[in-house]
């Protein structure tokens, strides 16, 4: 395991684990920037795409270090502009909402998702799906942790996705 991982708080009230305190230290936060680009690197893409709201911290943090464009996918309600929209239902099983304007891409745009933990897939799916919407490629997705279910291991096996963290850590 990467020693800055050990950052990410497990000592946690619920089921999440908190990586807030991982952002807090310049030094480690750059390694782990450094290490979840490093894989995708050398692959052809346009943007990063960040899903509301840990994921726009990660993601912009990684389109900066990988000289790409970003792209935030709001949470619903959000964005007073024509949108396309999917509902998934999140770790706690409340119905919720993803948004991404229609405006920010053209078919044929390539995007790497980011999000900082990926917990039942659901979330990340639905951004999948807007992505997909408007005709873009998602060419991987980068994240801390992916926890295994069959959503997850399902969106592992259509897509390109790292992870830093694994279980049993």
């Amino acid at each position: 395991m990467k020693d800055y991982l050990k950052l990410i708080d497990t000592n946690t009230s619920g089921p999440r684990c908190d990586v807030t305190p991982l952002f807090t230290d310049s030094e480690a936060f750059l390694k782990l920037v450094a290490d979840l680009s490093a894989p995708f690197s050398s692959l052809e893409f346009e943007y990063v795409a960040g899903i509301d709201a840990l994921g726009f911290i990660l993601g912009t943090a990684l389109a900066l270090y990988l000289q790409k464009r970003f792209i935030p996918i709001r949470k619903g309600g959000k964005l007073p502009v024509p949108v396309v929209s999917r509902q998934f239902s999140d770790y706690t099983g409340e119905l919720k909402t993803l948004e991404l304007r229609t405006d920010l891409l053209k078919p044929g745009d390539r995007i790497l998702l980011v999000d900082e933990w990926i917990e039942t897939g659901t979330q990340a799916k639905a951004a999948v799906e807007l992505l997909e919407e408007l005709q873009a490629t998602v060419i991987g997705i980068a994240t801390i942790n992916i926890d295994q279910n069959p959503q997850t291991l399902k969106l592992q096996d259509d897509y390109f996705c790292f992870a830093l963290w694994h279980d049993g850590v």
